[in-house]
């Protein structure tokens, strides 16, 4: 029976082979990695416009172009609120008519300053609209494409909770006022609990429908789910 022997040298040339082996195949896969990466890149003049102007118009004249589809020369040590005319380019990855450099009027202000009807948040309805003190949440918004402004045009933003899930004041008062000793104003509004307990008291022997028509025509009593009326 022949024994091998190991010794210290043995070991190292083992461990070395090891490392050399491994080494040659990591770099034979980056080079597959690259050569692949080259295989699918997009022609510089392709028709196909870039990731980062995916949202922008073809055909349309490069002067009508959004803020988020340009290149504009904006100083961000203008002044705040001032109106400036700035020089902007289109891309040469975009698809548009006419010049493709131009001026455009902008108003000195980063994005997250813009005005609520210029920029679109994304709405959240897991809070309660009707809580004391009130709800606030933070959520990402964007400013619209026309607009052009400093900074991020995606940012985050507070905003106070006030979402509605469709129930209207009128339908509620009007439940209450004629069905309202049966619990219908309960049930419209998602309290079910009591509304049962409405239904099987003859609405509290009448006392009970009295004061539930006087929450609901002040507003104090809303939707079960913390949402706003219509």
């Amino acid at each position: 029976m022949n024994i091998v022997r190991i010794n210290s040298k043995n070991v190292f040339f083992i461990i070395f082979a090891l490392i050399s082996n491994t080494i040659r195949e990591a770099n034979t896969g980056y080079e597959g990695m690259l050569s692949s990466a080259y295989t699918n890149v997009t022609p510089a003049n392709s028709n196909k416009k870039d990731d980062n102007f995916g949202t922008c118009s073809v055909g349309k004249l490069c002067s009508e172009l959004g803020g988020n589809c340009l290149k504009c020369d904006i100083n961000p040590n203008c002044v705040y609120g001032s109106t400036y005319s700035i020089n902007c380019t289109a891309p040469d990855v975009i698809d548009c008519l006419g010049d493709r450099s131009f001026t455009k009027q902008y108003i000195c202000r980063y994005c997250y300053q813009t005005e609520n009807w210029e920029h679109k948040c994304h709405l959240k309805n897991s809070c309660s609209s009707v809580a004391s003190p009130l709800q606030y949440y933070r959520t990402n918004c964007t400013v619209n494409n026309d607009i052009i402004c400093l900074g991020r045009r995606k940012f985050m933003k507070n905003l106070r909770c006030n979402w509605t899930g469709g129930y209207r004041w009128s339908t509620a008062l009007i439940l209450s006022i004629t069905l309202g000793g049966f619990g219908a104003d309960r049930f419209y509004l998602g309290h079910w609990q009591e509304g049962i307990g409405k239904l099987f008291s003859f609405g509290g022997l009448g006392v009970w429908t009295l004061i539930d028509v006087m929450l609901i025509s002040m507003r104090y009593l809303g939707p079960a789910d913390g949402s706003l009326y219509i």
